[in-house]
């Protein structure tokens, strides 16, 4: 990127002004008998690295036309399977932060060059583009602890905040973003594994974006670049696309249970059907997959299914009526029912236990 490149080429030339700098204050300290390294050798002065290194001052820099040096703040199932996904994609992951040693010592099982952080501040020396992986609301207050350095980047892993939350961290020089993967993160392997086609949601001024849609693709994803004032629409169809999909799944297993099947068997028996519909909406679209009594008009048919609920699964009245009457909705829409149908489906629905 030749933005990119060009600014990592002043922030280094000033880097190596202010190295010649202070060589030269050094060498006259040394020369009057002043110790500049009180420290063990072989350790770090900031105290909260994982293992012995040779870390010097100042942060590291890539060539011109390399990757940049990737950071992780956060080591749970996100920061994780990025990291791993980079790694393997061939981008530099120089360091990960977090103060659970568990979980800075599987990140280091997964990439062992990396170089492990109890503290996210410590990290910002190592690495150029500072990726924060962590829950939306420690994000902010994070990013008021950190302070970077000409030439570098932060972007976090919400699917909710904007780019303007890390504004605290910024200084002259330096960029903000967001890079979100629309991806299911239970599980490494499977997460690895969906990110392969996966959106990625990204957000930055035009350098900044470029380098993240790199970024997103080198590990299989398809970068969306979302307009401003979008996040909160984005991520509440998110939330429904994954968790709202496990609580209809978790309402079929409790429906399920009135005629004896666990949550192994109710899977084995319905899950093909949501395939199915999914399969029907992709290719059809939405409204022409409906099936059920709402597109019939049954509402007898629906006044069983509540009684049958009250009865053995009374938790699962209220996901039944709220989708069933989203289904009249549809089925209305497409001109499968007849106002007096569409009433006495409404009817039924407000009725039961």
């Amino acid at each position: 990127m030749k933005a990119w490149d060009e600014l990592q080429a002043a922030e280094r030339r000033a880097r190596e002004q202010r190295m010649a700098e202070h060589e030269a204050a050094f060498d006259d300290l040394e020369s009057k008998g002043v110790d500049l390294n009180p420290t063990r050798d072989g350790t770090h002065r900031h105290g909260d690295l994982e293992h012995p290194s040779d870390h010097t001052h100042p942060h590291v820099h890539s060539g011109p036309g390399e990757r940049p040096v990737v950071g992780i703040v956060g080591a749970g199932a996100v920061g994780l399977a990025l990291g791993v996904a980079l790694s393997r994609a061939g981008w530099p992951v120089g360091a990960v932060s977090s103060r659970d040693a568990g979980r800075r010592a599987r990140f280091r099982e997964h990439v062992p060059s990396v170089r492990a952080f109890a503290e996210a501040a410590a990290l910002v020396d190592d690495v150029e583009l500072i990726v924060l992986a962590v829950p939306d609301d420690v994000i902010g207050p994070l990013a008021a602890t950190l302070r970077l350095y000409a030439g570098q980047a932060i972007v976090h892993t919400s699917g909710l905040l904007g780019a303007e939350v890390l504004a605290p961290a910024l200084a002259a020089g330096t960029q903000a973003g967001a890079f979100h993967p629309l991806v299911a993160f239970a599980d490494l392997d499977r997460a690895l594994a969906a990110l392969r086609g996966a959106t990625i949601a990204i957000e930055g001024d035009d350098d900044l974006a470029a380098l993240l849609a790199e970024m997103a693709e080198a590990i299989g994803g398809v970068p969306v670049r979302l307009a401003p004032g979008t996040k909160a629409a984005y991520h509440a169809a998110a939330v429904l696309s994954a968790g709202g999909v496990d609580a209809l799944l978790d309402t079929i297993r409790e429906a399920a249970a009135g005629l004896g099947l666990d949550e192994a068997g109710a899977l084995r028996i319905y899950l093909p059907l949501v395939e199915q519909t999914i399969a029907n909406a992709l290719a059809l679209g939405i409204d022409a997959a409906l099936t059920g009594p709402a597109t019939r008009g049954d509402a007898g048919t629906v006044a069983a299914h509540l009684a049958a609920l009250g009865a053995s699964a009374p938790a699962a009245l209220p996901v039944y009526r709220a989708l069933l009457g989203r289904d009249v909705d549809i089925a209305e829409r497409r001109g499968a029912l007849s106002p007096e149908a569409t009433e006495h489906l409404r009817t039924a629905l407000a009725g039961g236990s």
